[in-house]
């Protein structure tokens, strides 16, 4: 909640259950079974993440780009940005010929993977935008509008009959101890003080709402919605062909340049092209070190029956963070499970970004630990699916969006994985950027230059090991202490935010 570089939406990839148990000794069947399972599921193109297995029937593929075409607008990257892009685009204009490349298939990405947070705020450093023109009233202005665009994603899915488990029930980030609490007075404070209307809530009135186990107060906006993301994104790309936008799917654009992207099977040419390939930028020539693709995973429990919940006590859709450094996000899906993420591996050398191997042993284990420090009720629930992939993250931690009007190329992105709401307002400014229309949104201080590039290898895998560890450092510190650790200090040093 407004804290940098704590993102809450991440990225995922196909399973590998192994052949160690899941759960504890007395309370299911062996990992081989699940695996048995995740293994028939994981035929065909599309099941990259639990949410992407949960759709039924799979959607069919779309037909990938034949030979050169030309169009007004290019956008290249079929997850959140780009979609939202073109719906918001073909809304305006309708007559405008909208073409969007998509190297896999729509929501391969972030966006087919995430934590179902439609969340209204952004990662980012509010000071470092204040600096700019528009000063501390532009930045309240950015705010009130990441935060309404968790009202604009609702309106869209009941405009357009996006069936996903839309439910706006607020998000709480909960201490566990005296200095957890005292870190989220802080962000309280720190949001209040930037016109937000977040709530601190005591122990009791946090309890009320999510039973967390040895809860002291939690920090409450109402400004987030549940979600269960695959069904959102394939809802959207619905809703952009219905709009006569064209997506081409199983596309992979190489490069792209001033009125071209290029892939192997021909080069659509237009007046804008519109990278929205968040943490897959780095597959794009000439892009490796714009945003930092990082990792992250998630396990998701069987559904659990009635009487567990009552004694989890998590009776709403809230979706629910800690206040660790290395802190985690929960979701109560709407068939009734647990889906809880947090950083894994976080990191690949050369800024890597494939994931479609298994999430490995150890990141499960720490999930299941957690999960049971929250509730300690479901310390053996059984666990159905695990997954993980990347999010894009810039130098500066802070997203942006803009449009080089001497190239017409546009962007969008560098959420640090607080996107779903924010990809939204992004679409939205694109639209009025690449429409020429000087609006509010337009003037918004994200809008303008990209962060400068990261460092190269080895500096940038080493950089990024070596924040992980300070914070992990901090985490063992912090519990084993009670006070604070100058680790976690020097961890967001090193990170630059």
């Amino acid at each position: 909640m407004g804290v940098p570089a704590r993102p809450r939406m991440w990225a995922a990839a196909p399973i590998d259950l192994g052949q160690r148990p899941l759960h504890g000794a007395g309370a299911g069947g062996p990992l081989t079974e699940l695996a048995a399972r995740a293994g028939h599921r994981l035929a065909g193109p599309m099941p990259v993440s639990f949410w992407m297995r949960r759709l039924e029937p799979l959607p069919p593929p779309r037909p990938p780009l034949d030979g050169d075409r030309d169009a007004d607008v290019c956008i290249v990257g079929a997850g959140y940005t780009g979609l939202w892009t073109a719906y918001e685009l073909k809304r305006a204009q309708p007559d405008l010929d909208v073409v969007v490349l998509e190297s896999r298939f729509a929501g391969f990405g972030a966006s087919g993977r995430n934590g179902g947070w439609v969340l209204g705020d952004l990662a980012g450093s509010r000071e470092r935008w204040a600096r700019g023109p528009a000063g501390r009233a532009g930045v309240t202005a950015l705010l009130h509008a990441v935060q309404a665009a968790v009202d604009e994603v609702g309106a869209a899915v009941d405009r357009e009959g996006i069936a996903c488990d839309f439910v706006k029930d607020g998000s709480l980030q909960v201490a566990q101890s005296e200095l957890e609490l005292e870190r989220v007075r802080g962000i309280v404070e720190e949001e209040r003080r930037w016109g937000r209307d977040t709530e601190l809530l005591d122990g009791p009135d946090a309890t009320k709402r999510v039973a967390v186990d040895g809860v002291l107060g939690a920090a409450f906006t109402a400004h987030c919605a549940r979600v269960q993301p695959a069904k959102l994104v394939r809802g959207l790309a619905d809703a952009v062909q219905r709009a006569g936008a064209t997506i081409h799917e199983s596309t992979r654009v190489t490069s792209i340049a001033p009125g071209a992207a290029h892939t192997a099977a021909g080069v659509v040419r237009a007046r804008h092209v519109v990278r929205a390939t968040e943490g897959y930028s780095a597959r794009l020539d000439g892009h490796r070190r714009v945003l930092l693709p990082m990792n992250s995973a998630m396990i998701v429990t069987e559904p659990l029956d009635a009487g567990v919940w009552e004694q989890v006590g998590w009776a709403g859709a809230e979706t629910l963070s800690d206040a660790r450094h290395r802190f985690v996000y929960l979701q109560r899906t709407a068939d009734g499970r647990v889906a809880i993420g947090g950083r894994g591996v976080p990191y690949r050398f050369g800024s890597g970004t494939a994931r479609e191997g298994p999430v490995p042993a150890r990141t499960i284990d720490e999930l299941r630990t957690r999960l049971a420090e929250l509730f300690p009720v479901l310390r053996d629930a059984p666990i159905d699916d695990a997954w993980h992939g990347i999010l894009g993250v810039p130098r500066n931690w802070s997203p942006s969006v803009g449009l080089d009007p001497t190239t017409g190329i546009a962007w969008a992105g560098g959420y640090v994985g607080e996107g779903v709401a924010a990809a939204n307002l992004a679409g939205r400014t694109l639209r009025d950027l690449l429409l020429g229309r000087d609006t509010e949104l337009t003037r918004l201080p994200w809008v303008g230059p990209a962060a400068r590039r990261w460092e190269p290898e080895p500096l940038r895998f080493a950089g990024v090991q070596a924040v992980y560890a300070l914070y992990a450092a901090a985490d063992r510190r912090e519990r084993g202490t009670g006070r604070p650790s100058l680790t976690g200090r020097l961890g967001h040093a090193i990170a630059g935010h």
